[in-house]
């Protein structure tokens, strides 16, 4: 069973991740937020005796159902279907650029101002290719390389079988490779 140290350590540990994936789903920070927190509290009430192990796969499965009721009620709601495909990038998101620059012993790289631009300009294209990726490739290569949950339990988040999620990251990462490389970034 999860003390509520443990339960508080984890949802601390994955709330920019989830909400990040999330508003790359849903396009909207305002319900990204939203979505999160009811994924969160819907874990804490109701899967809270669970050992701290079985968490994560649990939150990711609850943060997708959520994010699908989402969609329902927006179909429903609005009788239009959303393109998933076309996110747009808006002010004020939650990403921590700095986090990506931390060295191995947890202190900031001392790097030029030009390398600092130059990295800011390539994680703003990797950000917007993979906005374009289809659904379930983006799902899935967010949940295997950003939230690095393994390939069974991503097929258990996912619902659908490791073949599929093996599929699936595999072309995220060649449609990625492609379009980061016809943009002049190389690995």
């Amino acid at each position: 069973m999860a003390t509520d140290k443990e339960l508080s350590d984890f949802l601390k540990s994955v709330e920019k991740r989830a909400f990040k994936r999330t508003a790359y789903a849903v396009r909207d920070d305002d319900a990204a937020l939203d979505i999160v927190q009811d994924a969160m509290i819907r874990l804490s009430e109701k899967y809270a005796d669970r050992p701290p192990a079985e968490l994560p796969p649990l939150f990711q499965r609850i943060l997708s159902n959520a994010t699908m009721d989402w969609f329902r009620r927006q179909k429903v709601r609005n009788a239009v279907m959303y393109n998933l495909s076309d996110f747009e990038s808006a002010e004020g998101d939650d990403f921590d650029l700095l986090e990506t620059l931390e060295t191995a012993d947890g202190m900031l790289g001392s790097e030029s101002a030009a390398d600092s631009v130059g990295r800011a300009q390539i994680l703003l294209l990797i950000e917007a290719e993979v906005a374009q990726l289809p659904t379930r490739q983006r799902e899935a290569f967010l949940l295997r390389y950003w939230e690095e949950l393994d390939v069974a339990e991503t097929a258990a988040v996912m619902g659908c079988s490791e073949g599929s999620v093996k599929t699936h990251c595999s072309r995220a990462v060649h449609a990625l490779a492609k379009a980061l490389q016809a943009k002049g970034v190389a690995p």
